[in-house]
């Protein structure tokens, strides 16, 4: 999971070299630096690569402060699902 969303950061960026050095503890807002219509688009791309869909409004500011943090998110999502 952690390959796939640090392969989707790199796209959204456009900075393959993130791949490199992104970590669990990686901050999205402050680290990355993803703006709002990155924001989306890299939501919409894990929603694309994990086939789930993630409703916006139940998404936790918290969730965003580390991609570990985004992993537990997901993780509780398919819980739900199943």
């Amino acid at each position: 999971m952690f390959e796939k969303i640090k392969a989707i950061i790199a796209t959204v960026c456009e900075n393959d070299s993130l791949r490199e050095t992104l970590t669990p503890s990686s901050d999205l807002i402050n680290d990355v630096g993803l703006d709002s219509l990155q924001m989306i688009t890299f939501i919409l791309g894990v929603e694309e690569a994990f086939g789930i869909e993630i409703a916006y409004e139940d998404l936790d500011l918290s969730c965003l402060l580390s991609i570990e943090a985004f992993m537990d998110y997901l993780n509780g999502l398919e819980k739900k699902i199943v």
